[in-house]
């Protein structure tokens, strides 16, 4: 069991940029994948970017260039940078975990970009 508390979230102009963090209740180091997933109002939950503990990472093709996620093992916190914002980034981001086949959500954090 894991408890993932996000922060980071605002109103941003387009063009603007935000970092999204992702606090877990314990160690990271041993989960499988820590990730990013997005939900924008009518649309189903998609991934933005996803880290594996071997350091691998994957993005949705929307965002490559632009988002960067990166984790600490130190402070348990996995982060979203967030450059060159655009509107079609507004929704709901929320933080996974996934551990032994588990699947845990924080709660979101909204990103609304300003045209």
């Amino acid at each position: 069991q894991v408890q993932l508390v996000e922060s980071g979230g605002g109103l941003v102009q387009a063009g603007g940029s935000l970092r999204l963090s992702c606090a877990a209740s314990r160690s990271i180091f041993s989960f499988y994948a820590m990730g990013w997933y997005r939900q924008a109002p009518g649309n189903q939950r998609e991934l933005v970017a996803r880290l594996t503990a071997g350091g691998s990472t994957n993005y949705a093709d929307s965002v490559k260039g632009r988002f960067t996620i990166s984790r600490d093992n130190a402070k348990n916190t996995v982060h979203l940078q967030m450059n060159s914002l655009k509107p079609e980034d507004t929704a709901v981001y929320y933080c996974n975990a996934l551990i032994h086949g588990d699947d845990y959500w924080g709660q979101g954090t909204q990103v609304t970009v300003s045209s």
